[in-house]
């Protein structure tokens, strides 16, 4: 019974920090459009969010490190793995400017997809090659705007914790762009999502690890391969 009461209230509570955000995040786009076109001050709204959530649930405990490796002057093409639904609240722990690049379904979701869009986070229909195609223009032109990108270059979430093969696309984009690698380890969210009940009952400690920047300007496109392997030792 008190399983149920404490997991009520934390969805509750997570229910209202998200109705909250979107609708500061409305009233910021509406008022900061002509002056933050990148939405940056819009996706500095997500911060508070997330360490609220955090927060409000007992059942997580999340530790950030390695935050001395993000360079706020500098645009990463970011690559982290992809362990649960939980990863969008802890990635925000970074405190990093970056457009997501999600899954279009998503942004169909009540609030916290409508968030997404005000964010302007990029739209991937997956199997869609019209859609990959976008993205990646979305992608390279958030890059020349100085604005970093994150990939789950996974493709999927993991179903065991382990990390699988890495896609492509992140890391001939970056090549091509000549911004570095950002790599981000996530690790014990696998279960911060109930999964097939809405009670909350596994403690959850999750750890984010920002590794060190993999510079790219001395990678051509052929050495894709090269650099994916890089990045992903770094997170197994």
């Amino acid at each position: 019974m008190l399983t149920a009461i404490k997991s009520a209230a934390i969805w509750f509570g997570i229910t209202s920090l998200t109705v909250l955000l979107f609708l500061v995040c409305l009233f910021l786009s509406i008022i900061l459009f002509p002056f933050d076109r990148k939405g940056k001050i819009v996706h500095r709204q997500c911060f508070w969010w997330a360490r609220g959530i955090i927060n409000l649930n007992p059942f997580w405990n999340v530790t950030v490190t390695g935050l001395e490796n993000i360079d706020p002057n500098e645009t990463y093409v970011i690559v982290a793995n992809h362990q649960s639904l939980a990863d969008i609240v802890v990635l925000y722990e970074t405190r990093a400017q970056f457009k997501w690049v999600a899954k279009q379904s998503l942004f169909s979701i009540p609030f916290i997809g409508w968030c997404l869009s005000l964010c302007k986070h990029i739209k991937l229909e997956r199997g869609d090659l019209g859609s990959i195609k976008k993205v990646y223009r979305e992608a390279a032109d958030w890059l020349r705007r100085d604005m970093s990108v994150l990939f789950f270059p996974e493709g999927t979430r993991s179903t065991d914790g382990e990390i699988g093969e890495f896609q492509n696309g992140a890391f001939k984009l970056a090549i091509k762009e000549k911004k570095a690698i950002l790599p981000i380890s996530i690790k014990g969210t696998t279960e911060a999502i109930p999964k097939g009940t809405w009670l909350f009952r596994t403690k959850v400690y999750g750890i984010v690890d920002v590794h060190k920047p993999i510079p790219t300007t001395q990678f051509e496109i052929r050495d894709f391969e090269r650099l994916r392997e890089l990045a992903r030792a770094q997170l197994v």
